[in-house]
């Protein structure tokens, strides 16, 4: 398993200054997990490669449209919106093979001491890791995705006001040979230049649905797997762009159609990366209790933090039953009906697929929620007492549903003592203020399913 561990940041400062581009782009990530950044000269960069640079602290300010939060503490018009550090996490250096090498590293937002800000996704999940690390573990995880692709561009769905939307190829054609050869040299593009940007997939087929596209990251540890994720869904986008295709990730764009799934693979392994903590070949289903453990806490605590895996009011369109998402709080051996599905393969192989989060959400804090309610049940010895749900776990409702609105779980995070207890108190504040201003957006909204159903008749 390469990770970035394995770079050294002396070896990045000096690819970097080999490099013929003469300018380096800098990327941060928002509480959406969408990419902010700016593109710096190679001598700027350079000048700040240790000591870091400032940068405005808006982007955790405002939402995905830029509109200013009115009920943040940590920034807003009441502090002037100033800048924060970020810090330069050289070990993420690559090159954007699509931009003509040009380098690329991401930053933490950090206080003055270096440590990161309550408020960085990225740096929760590293603390959550360093958890994990001083207890001799290390989490490794990867993320799946499906998207939709549309013979779009942006100009084009605003003049048309997001109607008529025309997907990239027709009809409903899932693990398609065929289809997957429409538009080949985007296709494969996406697989080329991806494993050039080091995000290398493990494999990338249709869905189903007029489209859609599905991909599997190759799996890591667990900062770089949400590197990986993030940069991935960009960089198809940016992919898709050169050739004239929109691509998206929103979790339901059309009821007619399946969802859109950011499925998360998770194991624990020792320290040198030599036995799988999930497997015991003399346990049931070769899982060991340290895997028990984990699914029990996950199942507990994902009502108290289901925003992190489904942050958008649109991301509960998804989770309704049938559409290959789940709706309860159940767990299964190879079912992919059950919020959580056990792999129980070989000592490589065993592994836990959390199914509950759709491809928009943040991967940093998706997969923070991951492994701190995983490693939640495994320091409170949590007992998995309930059997792997058989058949539809549509049905098995038995355990509990999840909440069926993002007003709903965020209500339910906010409340939560447990949601406090994984990620601090500032952390939770911050993110659940996010997300009841998300609520408090749509609210007043007037859908095209009102006019239809109200205009005439009522």
């Amino acid at each position: 398993m390469k990770n970035n561990s394995e770079k050294s940041v002396e070896e990045a400062i000096n690819s970097i200054k080999k490099s013929p581009s003469i300018k380096v782009k800098l990327a941060v990530t928002d509480i959406d997990g969408i990419l902010r950044g700016k593109v710096v000269s190679k001598e700027k960069f350079l000048s700040i490669a240790e000591a870091g640079f400032g940068f405005c602290d808006v982007v955790f300010g405002w939402d995905s449209g830029d509109a200013a939060y009115d009920n943040s503490k940590f920034t807003g018009w009441h502090t002037g919106y100033p800048d924060a550090q970020a810090c330069l996490d050289l070990l993420t250096y690559r090159k954007i093979p699509w931009e003509k090498e040009m380098p690329l590293v991401l930053a933490d937002f950090c206080d003055d001491s270096g440590s990161p800000l309550h408020v960085c996704p990225r740096g929760l999940l590293k603390n959550i890791r360093e958890a994990c690390l001083v207890s001799g573990i290390q989490p490794v995880f990867s993320q799946e995705f499906e998207w939709f692709n549309f013979q779009e561009t942006p100009q084009e769905l605003y003049d048309k006001q997001f109607t008529n939307i025309r997907p990239l190829t027709p009809g409903m054609f899932g693990y398609s040979v065929l289809r997957g050869s429409m538009k080949s040299d985007y296709f494969n593009d996406l697989f080329d230049l991806l494993n050039k940007f080091d995000i290398p997939l493990e494999g990338l087929h249709t869905e189903t649905g007029p489209g859609v596209y599905e991909a599997a990251i190759s799996y890591s540890e667990v900062v770089e797997a949400a590197d990986r994720a993030t940069l991935f869904k960009t960089g198809v986008k940016e992919i898709a762009y050169r050739h004239s295709i929109m691509a998206s990730f929103m979790a339901k764009w059309n009821e007619n159609y399946p969802g859109c799934s950011g499925h998360i693979h998770q194991s624990l392994w020792d320290m040198d990366l030599k036995r799988n903590l999930f497997y015991d070949p003399d346990q049931g289903h070769k899982m060991s209790p340290l895997m028990r453990h984990y699914i029990a806490g996950q199942l507990h605590c994902m009502p108290h933090i289901l925003p992190m895996y489904a942050p958008n009011i649109n991301s509960y369109k998804r989770l309704v039953a049938g559409a290959w998402a789940p709706t309860t709080l159940t767990w299964g051996l190879d079912n992919r009906t059950t919020a959580l599905r056990v792999i129980a393969g070989n000592s490589n192989s065993t592994r836990l697929e959390t199914r509950v989060c759709g491809s928009d959400a943040n991967p940093y804090l998706a997969m923070s929620a991951a492994l701190a309610s995983g490693l939640y049940g495994i320091s409170k010895k949590l007992s998995l007492e309930q059997d792997p749900t058989i058949g539809n776990g549509y049905e098995d409702t038995q355990h509990g549903i999840l909440p069926s609105s993002l007003l709903e779980a965020t209500k339910l995070m906010q409340e939560s003592d447990i949601a406090k207890e994984l990620f601090g108190a500032e952390f939770v504040d911050h993110f659940v203020q996010s997300r009841i201003w998300e609520c408090r957006q749509f609210a007043p909204a007037v859908t095209d399913w009102e006019l239809k159903r109200y205009f005439e008749v009522i």
